[in-house]
C-alpha cells in the first residue's frame, strides 16, 4: 500500500471482548482506526451500498420497516442456513475490504489500525496486516458482556462463540496481547505502552526519527 501508515495493525478478539473499548482507547491516542463491522452496518443501513444485492438474493423478507437490513431475521436464517452465510458473506465481504483499504490509505495517524472480528478466521485480512493484536478476557466474561449488551439468550451467545475460532487459537495467533478481564481503568496502561511499540515500529520502518 503506496497511501497511508506503513504500520497496519490487525485488532480482533472474539465476541464481548471489549474491541471497540480498546480501539475507543487507541481513538483517543490520535490513532486511525478502520472497523469492518461499522463498514458492514453501513453497507446495510437504509440506503446502503450492499441493500439492493441483499434484496436481490433473499428477497423483501430481509428488508426491515426503514429499507434497512432486517439484522435478526437475518441473523436466524445465517444460524439456520449455512449457505445463507456464505451469500451474504459474497456479497458484502468484498466492498467492507474495498471501503476498508480506501480509509486506511486516507489515514494520516504513523500506524493505522484494522478492526476485523474474524480476522484469525480470514487468511485475506491476515495477510493485509502486520502484526495482530488479540482483546482477550475469559470465555464466561465474553458470555456475561455479550448477554448484557445484545440481550441475546446464552445459547444464541454460545452459538456465536463456537462459530469463531477458540481462545486458544486467537492467542496462538497473537503477536500482542490486552488482558480484558478487569474494568477500562485496566486498559489503559496497556494500550499506552503498545501504543509507544508501535509508534517505535512505524517510524522504523518510515525511516524517520521519534519526535
Amino acid at each position: 500500500m503506496s497511501a497511508g501508515p506503513k504500520l497496519i495493525l490487525g485488532l480482533t478478539g472474539g465476541i464481548g471482548s471489549g474491541k471497540s473499548t480498546v480501539a475507543n482507547l487507541f481513538v483517543d491516542l490520535g490513532v486511525v482506526v478502520v472497523d469492518t463491522d461499522a463498514i458492514a452496518h453501513e453497507l446495510t443501513s437504509p440506503g446502503g451500498a450492499a441493500m439492493p444485492a441483499i434484496i436481490k438474493v433473499f428477497g423483501v423478507a430481509c428488508v426491515d420497516s426503514l429499507g434497512g437490513l432486517d439484522r435478526r431475521s437475518m441473523r436466524e436464517l445465517v444460524f439456520s442456513d449455512g449457505s445463507a452465510k456464505q451469500r451474504l458473506e459474497a456479497i458484502l465481504h468484498p466492498l467492507i475490504r474495498e471501503i476498508g483499504l480506501q480509509r486506511l490509505a486516507q489515514a494520516t495517524s504513523p500506524y493505522g489500525i484494522l478492526m476485523v472480528p474474524l480476522l484469525i478466521e480470514s487468511k485475506d485480512y491476515r495477510a493485509r496486516v502486520d502484526r495482530v493484536l488479540v482483546v482477550d478476557c475469559d470465555e464466561q466474561t465474553q458470555l456475561a458482556r455479550t448477554m448484557a449488551r445484545s440481550g441475546f439468550t446464552e445459547d444464541v451467545v454460545r452459538a456465536i462463540m463456537a462459530s469463531q475460532v477458540t481462545r486458544d487459537e486467537r492467542l496462538a495467533a497473537a503477536d500482542d496481547v490486552i488482558d480484558n478481564n478487569g474494568d477500562v481503568a485496566s486498559l489503559v496502561p496497556q494500550v499506552n505502552s503498545l501504543h509507544q511499540r508501535y509508534l517505535a515500529l512505524a517510524h522504523a520502518i518510515s525511516g524517520n526519527p521519534i519526535e
